[in-house]
């Protein structure tokens, strides 16, 4: 057993438009933690591993491939590797707990 220390809270950016920071690795999957500021812009690209969301606190609209949504605490979300996707809209800080399987950056283009 291993406890994911401080994987749900929110860390304002130092630079950059948001922060990430890895909080846990196994060859099989990744977790960490995405926050992006209140009126901040996220700027990722596509993933080469499935990923889920969980908002832990926040409000945003993701828009993936043509389709959006409208997220909050609670919501969980699961995209596909090599869906395009982004967090527009976000009108409260956002905190996101993000499961990558496998590990993020462990598949080769």
């Amino acid at each position: 057993m291993k406890i994911i220390e401080d994987a749900a809270q929110f860390t304002a950016p130092d630079e950059g438009p948001n922060h990430w920071v890895e909080r846990f690795r196994v060859p099989d999957l990744s977790v960490g933690t995405y926050s992006i500021p209140a009126g901040g812009t996220d700027d990722q690209t596509p993933h080469d591993e499935d990923e889920i969301y969980v908002v832990v606190g926040g409000r945003a609209i993701l828009n993936s491939d043509g389709a959006t949504a409208a997220v909050q605490a609670g919501s969980v979300i699961y995209v596909p590797a090599g869906e395009n996707h982004a967090f527009t809209q976000i009108t409260e800080d956002l905190t996101l707990l993000v499961i990558f399987a496998p590990a993020e950056g462990s598949r080769q283009r």
